[in-house]
């Protein structure tokens, strides 16, 4: 598998020939189970094959179960400079119910870890609206977060996936859904306790302290161009969407055999003016109205000024240096505002 990574990389360094390489990003599983001489060898290809940014986020998704302090300290020196932990919950219940193979206080002691070995660029993920969590559980989760002095928090509200177990047990009857209100008021209190600790919300799930969100996610948001190595990864280059096949054995059958791994499609310019909706409308940089007059066919534009006017009305969007933005009060129901912005035919 790791040569096959190996191999795509080498493969694909044409794509992005002229180009600067600012994120890297060691994500989309676990890749913390792999040992520091398995990471170092994939940083060097991309070093090797890659015009990479002096500066550049390298970010590497952790679980805290993996995590020890020589381990940190091992991927400080191989140059990752952030981390992205799953940390999921401080409460023991919750982690149980979830199957987390860490603890509570294996969490904060990674945490804690991660700060000796030197990194300053520490997100952690939370989960809100699990069955049977109370507004005061959340809340010390949520202060828990902020005393361990993190720069990033990444917070879901739980959405139960067909095939999940979750979702499985929550049609048995074995799990009750957390009822939308209550989820609400999870998320009112972690936007309320993150902006007086000083964070900046500055997408609908993401916070970070001032100036440091994610260079990585922000650039999907942004419409950037980006290059996604291995199974299911997918790639965007502003003119077509790629995926590589989610089948191991496929996909190292492709690269061994010079045969077809991935599969793409040419956006047409619905496809391009959906993706920046959703992509826009949940920053807070929101989208330019500028940007949308010189880039699309007056039947998108047509259609976003209706869109915008009504929301505006209902205070759910509002104006920003001539952005449109989702208000604090459309944040819960950025889906469906985002939906209702979205062409599904043609115009």
């Amino acid at each position: 598998m790791l040569e096959g990574l190996k191999k795509e990389l080498q493969n694909r360094a044409p794509e992005l020939v002229s180009e600067e390489i600012n994120t890297i990003y060691f994500g989309g599983g676990t890749p913390s189970v792999l040992l520091i001489d398995e990471l170092k060898d994939l940083l060097n290809i991309i070093y090797q094959n890659y015009q990479v940014a002096e500066n550049a986020e390298i970010t590497l998704e952790a679980n805290p179960d993996d995590l020890s302090q020589a381990i940190l300290s091992a991927l400080k020196q191989t140059g990752f400079n952030r981390l992205s932990m799953g940390v999921q919950s401080f409460s023991e219940a919750d982690l149980k119910l979830m199957n987390r193979r860490h603890g509570v206080m294996q969490a904060v002691q990674s945490v804690k870890w991660a700060k000796k070995a030197g990194f300053t660029n520490i997100s952690i993920d939370l989960i809100y609206g699990l069955p049977n969590q109370t507004i005061e559980e959340w809340e010390r989760n949520v202060r828990i977060a902020v005393e361990l002095d993190v720069q990033h928090i990444s917070a879901y509200n739980l959405t139960y996936h067909e095939g999940t177990v979750f979702y499985d047990q929550l049609k048995k009857g074995v799990l009750k859904e957390l009822p939308d209100e209550l989820s609400l008021q999870q998320f009112e209190m972690l936007v309320k306790i993150l902006k007086e600790a000083g964070f900046e919300h500055y997408e609908i799930s993401n916070f970070c302290k001032p100036g440091l969100y994610s260079q990585h996610n922000s650039s999907y948001w942004k419409s950037q161009k980006y290059l996604g190595i291995g199974p299911s990864a997918h790639s965007y280059d502003l003119v077509t969407r790629r995926w590589n096949v989610s089948s191991i054995a496929k996909y190292l059958d492709g690269l061994e055999n010079d045969t077809p791994y991935s599969e793409n499609e040419i956006l047409t310019e619905q496809d391009r003016y959906n993706d920046f909706i959703i992509t826009g409308l949940r920053t807070a940089w929101g989208i330019s109205e500028e940007y949308m007059q010189i880039t699309f066919q007056m039947k998108y534009v047509t259609h976003f000024q209706k869109c915008k006017e009504k929301y505006l009305q209902s205070g759910h969007l509002f104006y920003n240096s001539g952005k449109v933005c989702i208000a604090a009060e459309g944040l819960f129901i950025s889906d469906k505002i985002m939906a209702d912005f979205m062409v599904v035919e043609s115009c």
